[in-house]
């Protein structure tokens, strides 16, 4: 993302006012107006990289004049000791954007890793890892962009994206309609480019929704057993996403099952940051 959209840098702007608000007392107390400095961004982990240029935002917003060299890019291992980027300027204008800057690049940075384990374990099924939407309320396009870079993929970004009829959409309905009827009624209400997700949690709903011509079954807290019937049972005419407690240890014999699309809220909601940090050197 060396291109970052409007959006990504409203929210840094916002995120500067927040941390700033009316100045840095610490440093605007005890650093000279006419001091430079030159700092390194630093890895003090292993990992995968994401976030580099939104980092670089930060502290182009808090001082335009400052100047950067990028060594290491979005979606590229990184390990201790390695230098992701260069930066000088004020020293004052360093050390205000200091903590902002690494907090983006820290938490990006943690999703892409975590993300790339999974994506690693399935390596030579045809399964894809997939985000939800346990996102940080106000980053989800960041953390779903980290979720890219380590390899995965997006699953709605919003509400408005497509349909997804969840287990709390059914049990409102379910006294007055069958599955089959709460799939067509969201067909009908909906518009046609807009794909109809359902969730199931055993063999005979899959059954009814796959009968009722959803696009996608959601498999929920089903055993890769489980699983593996309703794979038979689709035979390909649609596709099945797992969902549901899914964890490093379990997710390749999810993927073996044969489903299409793994789903898994701990690589936003859970992922820890890689630890990276700005260190100053002589000029």
């Amino acid at each position: 993302m060396s291109e970052l959209s409007i959006s990504i840098k409203q929210l840094i702007s916002r995120s500067i006012q927040e941390d700033i608000s009316h100045g840095d007392i610490t440093t605007d107390s005890l650093i000279p107006p006419d001091s430079n400095g030159l700092a390194v961004i630093i890895v003090k982990d292993s990992g995968i990289l994401a976030g580099i240029h939104m980092a670089v935002e930060v502290f182009f917003q808090i001082d335009p004049e400052i100047t950067c060299n990028i060594f290491v890019n979005d979606g590229d291992r990184v390990k201790n000791g390695d230098i992701v980027a260069e930066l000088k300027g004020k020293t004052k204008s360093l050390l205000k954007a200091e903590r902002l800057a690494l907090n983006f690049l820290q938490r990006a940075s943690g999703i892409a890793t975590e993300t790339g384990e999974y994506v690693k374990k399935i390596q030579g099924t045809s399964a894809r890892i997939i985000d939800t939407r346990k996102t940080t309320p106000g980053l989800r396009e960041i953390e779903k962009y980290a979720v890219t870079v380590g390899g995965g993929h997006s699953h709605r970004f919003n509400l408005s994206d497509g349909v997804l009829i969840k287990d709390n959409h059914i049990s409102s309905l379910r006294s007055d309609l069958t599955l089959r009827d709460i799939i067509s009624k969201a067909r009908q209400n909906t518009p046609h480019t807009l794909t109809i997700e359902i969730e199931v949690e055993n063999y005979d709903d899959a059954k009814e929704a796959f009968e009722g011509k959803a696009d996608i079954i959601l498999l929920d807290n089903m055993t890769p057993e489980e699983m593996k019937r309703v794979v038979q049972l689709v035979d390909g005419q649609c596709l099945l996403e797992a969902s549901g407690g899914i964890n490093i240890n379990t997710v390749r014999l999810v993927a073996e099952s044969g489903v299409d699309l793994i789903s898994v809220g701990s690589i936003t909601h859970s992922a820890k940051s890689l630890d990276i940090s700005l260190d100053f050197r002589s000029a």
